[in-house]
């Protein structure tokens, strides 16, 4: 995870603007694994960044980092970079999805980008903003780790 926030802090045109602490949590989708841990970073982008550009800014970082994208969907990986919110873009296309479409879904997600940005609004169609959508899910934070 250091070496994924340092690979994107070192994007040209690009600057770590926040990052929540790391939480251990229950692996979603696929139960038969360890617990993952989970970040949320935010970046400040140069005007030419796009929502595809950074999508594929993530994936290679995830391939250059050792992440195989394998059959088993939900399972075990070296790491997952997800783009959750680009500004005020909603996206739908192919390949990419923004808002990521399980962002309200997942405490694992929502409670760290709480922890940097709860006032962030999701551009979803369903309004309200991270904090009143972290509201309507149920969780338990213990220690370092979240429980749905």
């Amino acid at each position: 995870m250091e070496k994924a926030r340092e690979r994107l802090a070192a994007l040209p045109g690009a600057c770590l603007a926040a990052a929540s602490p790391v939480y251990e949590t229950e692996p979603w989708g696929d139960a038969d694994q360890p617990f993952f841990l989970n970040q949320v970073v935010a970046l400040t982008l140069a005007a030419d960044w796009t929502a595809e550009r950074l999508l594929t800014a993530l994936l290679d970082i995830e391939t250059t980092l050792g992440r195989v994208r394998g059959e088993r969907r939900y399972g075990p990986r070296t790491l997952d970079l997800d783009l959750l919110l680009f500004g005020q873009a909603a996206i739908d296309a192919p390949d990419l999805f923004v808002p990521h479409p399980r962002l309200r879904q997942r405490a694992f997600v929502l409670v760290p980008l709480a922890d940097i940005a709860p006032e962030a609004i999701i551009p979803d169609g369903e309004g309200g903003n991270v904090a009143a959508a972290l509201a309507k899910i149920p969780f338990k934070i213990v220690g370092n780790t979240i429980r749905a």
